[in-house]
């Protein structure tokens, strides 16, 4: 990453972490996610309403945690409002692969979200990144009701529901 590209990272981490969009409780949301980081004491609140036809009508958090917890779920409630399901399913997956894997290329659909590549030259911080889009994961399983999950335990994956391998299980290791 070029010294003008980690400048931009930190630039949109710390205005995403400062001034988190989407942040407050959705008081009608059909799906609240409870997520926790015990590595660092990252915390999330997640509420997601779905539309008519499935999409990711609302979303919006609360929590507590790092500059790249907040940043990753500001970030993340924005490009995923208004998606359906399966784009949701397929951007997360994209998105894991962009703070893990040292090969993957960004691809442009993550928009700015792209920024966080950054995190993957700290594989301790992942988790961080991970929690909101874990919390979300979560939520898509469901089309009501509460949950609790943790970037240290591991819950039904998307090929178990018989959806593509590009949206295939974060494992419990990788964040």
């Amino acid at each position: 990453m070029s010294l003008e590209l980690e400048e931009l990272y930190q630039e949109v981490i710390l205005d995403h972490s400062r001034r988190p969009r989407n942040f407050g409780d959705l008081a009608d949301a059909a799906v609240r996610v409870h997520g926790d980081n015990p590595a660092c004491g990252d915390e999330i609140h997640l509420g997601v309403k779905f539309g008519p036809d499935g999409e990711l009508q609302e979303i919006k958090f609360t929590g507590h945690g790092c500059a790249i917890s907040q940043a990753s779920a500001s970030l993340m409630t924005m490009k995923l409002k208004g998606k359906s399901r399966a784009e949701a399913e397929v951007m997360l997956r994209a998105f894991h692969d962009l703070v893990t894997d040292e090969t993957a290329e960004a691809p442009r659909t993550l928009g700015d979200l792209r920024m966080m590549q950054g995190v993957r030259k700290f594989p301790q911080r992942v988790k961080c990144a991970m929690l909101a889009w874990r919390a979300v994961e979560q939520a898509l399983l469901q089309s009501a009701g509460e949950a609790t999950i943790s970037t240290e335990t591991d819950f039904a994956a998307p090929r178990q529901r018989g959806l593509p391998d590009s949206a295939a299980p974060i494992g419990k290791n990788a964040a």
